[in-house]
């Protein structure tokens, strides 16, 4: 896996993935930035959801269970002195479809926390990592 990271002004950066897609970073104002884009660190709380939540969708895909939704809420705690590495990150689900069964997401929520999501699971490594989900029918 590559990525690049190109200082584009002041504290405003350019990421590219190896696959080819860019995104934009910068600093807080408080840091000298000009919120022009996400923060780093929030960049890897994104990240760290949206690979559980890939996870969570394929298996219950290969579940046949029919969702119509699927969003992950994160709340992270950051140490106070630096590195402000997270200490806590609690991953909430909310899965919404019709007929779905709790089993089925509570195993794809498991299957991704302890098995999977190579990103949840490494930073479990210096936080708290918790899983939590709901199921909305609809």
């Amino acid at each position: 896996m590559k990525a690049s990271v190109k200082w584009l002004d002041n504290m405003t950066f350019v990421g590219e993935s190896g696959s080819g897609h860019a995104v934009i970073m910068d600093a807080a104002p408080e840091a000298g930035g000009h919120n022009l884009g996400v923060r780093p660190m929030e960049m890897l709380l994104i990240g760290t959801g949206g690979c559980s939540a890939i996870d969570v969708m394929l298996i219950l895909k290969k579940s046949r269970q029919d969702v119509t939704d699927c969003r992950v809420e994160l709340d992270a705690e950051r140490a106070d002195t630096d590195p402000k590495v997270f200490t806590k990150i609690r991953m909430h689900f909310v899965v919404s479809g019709r007929g779905l069964s709790e089993n089925h997401v509570r195993r794809a929520v498991d299957l991704s926390a302890e098995k999977y999501c190579s990103a949840s699971i490494m930073l479990g490594q210096v936080a708290e990592v918790t899983h939590s989900y709901e199921i909305i029918a609809v």
